[in-house]
C-alpha cells in the first residue's frame, strides 16, 4: 500500500449504475474512464443491454466520492443523466484493480 493510500483515510469501493442518455454516441464510457483516471480511482465501466452504464469504482474515499458526484451531475459533454444508483459502497482492505478499464 502506497504512502498517499494511507495518507488519504479509508479506501472506498462502490458499484454504480447510470440512466438515461449514457450509451452510443454520447462516448460515457470514454468519459467515464478518462475522468477515474484523473481522479486517481480504479475500477470499470460497460454499457449493459438495457441501456445504462454500469461499473465499479475504488480508490480513497474523497477521490469516490468525487467520482460518485461527477456520475451523477456531470458525465460526458453530450449524455443526459436521468439517475444514478449507488449500491454495495463499502471501505475495502485494498484495491482490486491496479487501473480503469472498459469492459465489453
Amino acid at each position: 500500500m502506497s504512502a498517499v493510500t494511507k495518507a488519504s483515510g479509508a479506501l472506498k469501493s462502490v458499484d454504480y449504475e447510470v440512466f438515461g442518455r449514457v450509451q452510443g454516441k454520447v462516448g460515457l464510457g470514454a468519459y467515464t474512464e478518462e475522468e477515474a483516471r484523473k481522479l486517481g480511482v480504479v475500477g470499470w465501466v460497460k454499457n449493459t443491454s438495457q441501456g445504462t452504464v454500469t461499473g465499479q469504482v475504488q480508490g480513497p474515499e474523497d477521490k469516490v466520492n468525487a467520482m460518485k458526484s461527477w456520475l451523477s451531475k456531470v458525465g460526458s459533454p453530450s449524455s443526459r443523466i436521468d439517475r444514478t444508483n449507488f449500491s454495495n459502497e463499502k471501505e475495502i482492505p485494498k484495491l482490486d484493480f491496479t487501473g480503469f478499464s472498459t469492459r465489453y
